[in-house]
């Protein structure tokens, strides 16, 4: 496959300690019908840290099941501990995912040749299509773009990258290392238009939760080469981009959107908790502005 294009970050609804199906199943559809590419469950987004192994490949399960092949889905199964992601990723090959999202390792902090063996170890484990994710600001290292080559050039399966570094600079770097057909996606939804015209091929999206239909004309539009039109969503949507990722750590506030528009609860697993009511405030008013409640 190709990563390329709009893939949602989904949220994981809880209800009274466990996983929300029918609300899960309604926000695939709602992600579907807003035509985007991909959806990528249990990421960072889908508070995977706070699953267990057995709720982290249901997920994965209904996520496949649900999507019924109308889009790709990129099951994040990925872990510090490289035997655990191996199990995960078979999983999500078993059950049908169409392509793996691995984490950078995380807490360990490997060299970079620690790294590169953790995704090759992967690699040789599967034939999904892996994406690497560089998210230093949670793992604490990055995927150098030295060893993103290398792994590009030493495992077929691994196609590409969501930078999560917030630095257009590192795009440029990527792009310089890799291969022609190795994808760089976007993992920050307010750098979208400048990462994509540096050549990233699309855009792995916390917003699209809520506006999956303005992400995926966005990231069109970057594609497209349509820059006037994808400058005007961007002035648009920037303050609804940033506020999700600034009043408080990813995934409360989209989670919060989420709930404040009835597709699910507001119910989180610790170390998470909900939003102050200082800050649910301004959600709300930032949510009616867009004239999303």
């Amino acid at each position: 496959m190709s990563f390329s294009g709009t893939y949602t970050a989904l949220i994981t609804p809880f209800r009274d300690g466990a996983i929300d199906v029918p609300a899960f199943k309604s926000l695939i559809e709602r992600q579907i019908a807003g035509g985007v590419d991909g959806i990528v469950p249990v990421g960072t987004t889908g508070e995977s840290p706070t699953l267990d192994m057995e709720e982290h490949i249901e997920v994965i399960r209904l996520a496949v099941e649900f999507a019924a092949g109308r889009c790709e889905v990129v099951a994040g199964s990925g872990a510090n501990a490289t035997a655990e992601a191996i199990e995960l990723t078979q999983a999500a090959e078993k059950h049908g995912a169409t392509g793996s999202l691995q984490v950078c390792p995380y807490y360990n902090k490997p060299s970079q040749e620690g790294v590169y063996q953790h995704y090759k170890a992967i690699a040789n484990a599967t034939s999904l299509p892996i994406m690497l994710y560089s998210v230093p600001g949670r793992s604490s290292i990055e995927i150098s773009p030295e060893t993103t080559a290398r792994l590009a050039a030493d495992c077929p399966n691994i196609t590409a990258i969501k930078e999560a570094g917030g630095s257009v600079d590192r795009v440029n770097q990527l792009i310089q290392a890799v291969p022609s057909n190795f994808a760089v996606l976007c993992g920050d939804d307010a750098l979208t238009l400048p990462f994509i015209a540096c050549g990233a091929t699309g855009l792995v999206s916390v917003a699209s939760n809520l506006v999956p239909d303005v992400m995926a004309r966005l990231v069109r539009a970057c594609l497209n080469g349509s820059f006037d039109e994808a400058l005007v969503l961007q002035k648009n949507f920037y303050p609804l981009m940033r506020g999700l990722m600034s009043l408080d750590v990813n995934p409360v506030p989209i989670k919060s959107a989420i709930a404040l528009q009835g597709h699910c609860t507001s119910e989180f697993r610790l170390p998470l908790v909900p939003l102050t009511t200082d800050a649910s405030e301004k959600l709300r008013a930032l949510l009616e502005s867009y004239n999303l409640l």
